[in-house]
């Protein structure tokens, strides 16, 4: 499985502003997701990204009647930041499940969907499901244009035998209901290895800079949450 061509990534930052531009004209298509039960949503964000990245989706689903929060734990530096077996994100789940009195679903953008999944598999009984949104879960971190970026980021070697078994555990099935939302034409990661057989698949165009501001991407994540997916 190869990285995406040099021609998606050339056009990875353009194409990320006009996603964003896209949303000030898209009101009556997002208008048309599924209203919220109240259920706590925990967003994640991606590679160096914080919480700043998803308030638009936070908004939105706080506006469709979620309790939709973020994660609250600065920028997404990996295992620095969740602890080497996730102990500090599965402790901020624990308590927004203990807050509600119900499991949480988890949305997680490119890395914070690899995350969400780690939670997942470590502690399913306080997960409701899960979204992931551009996350390469499913393949080799080769498949992808960052993942220099990652072990500059994050201190973690691709092939350090921790990092590839926490991999290997991540890509198994899943104990709880996961959608994976994903891009062919993502310019930074193999949309192929954003998705697999053993979860729900919603495929959209998209780059994957702003991936999580797309109308299309926050009405598919709205109705995967109303159950019209």
């Amino acid at each position: 499985m190869k990285p995406p061509s040099k021609r998606l990534l050339a056009v990875e930052v353009p194409r990320g502003a006009y996603g964003l531009a896209t949303l000030a004209f898209s009101r009556s298509m997002l208008a048309r997701g599924p209203r919220g039960d109240g259920r706590p949503v925990l967003l994640l964000p991606g590679l160096f990204n914080s919480d700043r990245s998803n308030v638009f989706l936070r908004r939105y689903l706080a506006s469709l009647g979620y309790r939709a929060e973020g994660w609250g734990m600065g920028r997404n530096l990996g295992a620095r930041v969740i602890g080497t077996q996730g102990e500090r994100l599965i402790e901020r789940v624990r308590q927004m499940r203990d807050a509600s009195g119900e499991p949480v679903t988890l949305i997680g953008v490119s890395l914070g969907g690899i995350m969400a999944r780690f939670v997942a598999h470590r502690a399913p009984d306080l997960v409701r499901e899960v979204i992931t949104i551009s996350s390469p879960f499913a393949g080799t971190p080769r498949a992808t244009n960052v993942w220099r970026a990652f072990e500059a980021l994050t201190g973690e070697r691709i092939d350090a035998p921790e990092v590839v078994a926490r991999s290997a555990m991540i890509a198994q099935p899943m104990p709880v209901p996961t959608t994976a939302i994903w891009s062919r034409s993502d310019g930074l990661v193999n949309g192929m290895i954003c998705h697999d057989d053993d979860a729900r698949s919603v495929e959209v165009r998209s780059s994957h800079l702003g991936v999580q501001v797309r109308p299309q991407v926050l009405l598919a994540v709205a109705e995967v949450l109303g159950g019209a997916v």
